[in-house]
């Protein structure tokens, strides 16, 4: 399946470090086009696999990660608004 990761991180309660290990871990299963976001293709396992890695990071209170699930890639359309990022990624965003 295809993935969209987008995430936001509060300062508060050892932000930065939630913020580095969370974005280290979408980063091993994901690739990272704008801030915060994250695409690509995963197996439903991969993808439990990144869940149980994110969520001791995660403050339930304060964080927000959302991920949007695609069957394939070739069903999502991709637009540019401002800068043309098409050079950092050729999928989603």
């Amino acid at each position: 399946m295809y993935i969209i990761l987008v995430y936001d991180i509060a300062e508060e309660k050892n932000g930065a470090q939630r913020q580095r290990r969370i974005f280290k871990i979408c980063k091993k299963y994901l690739t990272h086009i704008q801030n915060s976001v994250f695409e690509g293709a995963l197996d439903p396992s991969h993808l439990e696999k990144m869940k149980q890695e994110l969520l001791p990071w995660i403050d339930k209170t304060l964080d927000s990660v959302i991920v949007f699930k695609s069957r394939q890639e070739r069903w999502l359309t991709k637009e540019f608004y401002g800068k043309d990022e098409s050079n950092v990624t050729s999928n989603f965003l």
